[in-house]
């Protein structure tokens, strides 16, 4: 486990910490043609190849060396101004997709996958997730759906989906809180959310709008408290 954990460190290192933002520019900019392309590949190898600090690993430093250049130059080429959020999330998995491959192949690591794909707990806290992070999302908007069309004028200016990405981070936050027991954490955070909506809801000095923020978030604090002390009472012997 050492080893992967040295490896995730090396592409963090190389990617965020030894990588400034004009090698960034001058790779979207010049593609194969930027020497730093190369360069930024060259550092990713070497980074592996010190904190692993056996000759016999240089075998892993170019394959990950390698691999990060094919999945760089694949970003690069398919990413647009319109979709740059979208390939750095992809970048990231596929590094760290490759990362767990190449761990996979030159350490032959023991896992027992058979044993978590049969454990309930795996399945309850996925089931839990799925729920939480999907579904629950659909069944506020069905439950509140006919108040929603009186105030769509006033959501004009909010941030494409951002409602819904707020709702599944604030559900997943204090699901977390509920099944680790940190129960005042779930009141800083709603007075956190508390103080950012009061001004959004005094300048807007409609009783409407007010009263669907106040639904819908206690609706989703709410059975995400359920939904923790549930998964809680099933797993915690």
């Amino acid at each position: 486990m050492i080893v992967l954990i040295k490896l995730l460190f090396a592409h963090l290192a190389g990617d965020f910490l030894l990588q400034p933002k004009s090698w960034v520019e001058e790779k979207e900019r010049r593609g194969v043609g930027s020497f730093k392309f190369y360069l930024h590949g060259l550092i990713h190898g070497l980074l592996v190849w010190l904190l692993l600090w056996n000759l016999g690993s240089w075998r892993v430093a170019i394959a990950m060396m390698v691999v990060h250049i094919l999945i760089d130059l694949i970003k690069i080429y398919r990413q647009k101004t319109a979709t740059l959020a979208k390939w750095f999330v992809i970048d990231q998995l596929l590094h760290l997709f490759s990362i767990l491959l190449i761990w996979w192949i030159f350490f032959q690591p023991v896992l027992s996958i058979g044993l978590l794909l049969e454990s309930p707990v795996f399945w309850i806290y996925m089931t839990a997730i799925l729920f939480l992070t999907v579904v629950c999302g659909i069944v506020i908007q069905v439950l509140l759906g006919s108040w929603a069309k009186s105030i769509e004028p006033m959501r004009e200016k909010s941030l494409p989906n951002a409602g819904k990405y707020i709702g599944i981070l604030e559900r997943l936050l204090v699901f977390i809180f509920v099944v680790t027991g940190h129960w005042e954490a779930i009141g800083f955070l709603v007075a956190a959310k508390s103080v950012f909506r009061f001004g959004d809801l005094k300048d807007s000095r409609d009783r409407k709008l007010t009263e669907y923020i106040l639904i819908g978030t206690l609706l989703s604090f709410g059975i995400a408290i359920i939904v923790g002390i549930i998964v809680r009472a099933l797993t915690v012997v």
